[in-house]
């Protein structure tokens, strides 16, 4: 049999990539995606729906998180708060969801223990990313112990980052390599129809694809 794997897959560029790699290596895909209020929720979760199925993924949970509107602090799921579109700045921008990844990463814990699941797969991007702390190598380590110790003796839990220390354009590329279908990927953080071009997260995807010389198979507004 086949080992499993549970990956995190936003809908997203990088997730899907991460999630294709988890399958080249001959993992069974257990897909997982959060709808936690971000602005593009349905979008994202009609890209998700095209990404696990195109990943023939043997299980699929969708799971609702509304406690981040709750919690709100972020311009992805508070609407009184502007999402950046002035460029790329140095820390961490107002679109950093508190903790989202550890929540995301303790939820995955749980559906791989049920799942008898040896690996988990999140594409966590840490040189080319906006800056959220909880993207990078030190911390997702750090998860992996912790899962391992508040789960039972015969759980053995691999984190896999294999997006870790890429850039957008190696991403592009490698995602183009792995056959990625990127027309059902979305990246934006405001817009569902149109991606809007100029958040943080268009900017980077739009970087990504131009220092690789290809062109980005969706939509964008125009200026």
């Amino acid at each position: 049999m086949k080992q499993k794997a549970v990956c995190i897959l936003s809908g997203g560029m990088d997730s899907a990539l991460s999630s294709y790699i988890a399958k080249a290596k001959g993992f069974e895909i257990v897909a997982l995606h959060f709808n936690y209020g971000q602005r593009t929720q349905q979008k994202e979760l009609e890209a998700y729906r095209k990404l696990q199925k195109s990943l023939d993924a043997v299980e699929s949970y969708e799971i609702d998180l509304d406690f981040f509107k709750r919690i709100g602090a972020s311009s992805l799921v508070d609407h009184s708060m502007e999402v950046p579109t002035g460029g790329l700045e140095e820390g961490v921008p107002s679109t950093y969801v508190p903790f989202r990844n550890g929540i995301f990463l303790s939820i995955a814990t749980a559906i791989a223990e049920k799942e008898g699941a040896t690996d988990l797969f999140i594409g966590v991007v840490a040189e080319d990313s906006s800056g959220y702390p909880d993207c990078t190598a030190e911390y997702i380590r750090a998860q992996q112990q912790a899962s391992n110790l508040g789960t039972k003796d015969e759980t053995k839990l691999t984190i896999n980052m294999p997006l870790v220390a890429m850039s957008k354009a190696q991403i592009v590329t490698e995602a183009t390599r792995y056959g990625v279908p990127l027309q059902h990927t979305w990246s934006c953080y405001q817009d569902s129809d149109q991606a809007c071009g100029v958040c943080d997260s268009c900017r980077l995807r739009l970087r990504g694809f131009e220092k690789a010389g290809l062109i980005d198979p969706i939509e964008y507004r125009k200026a």
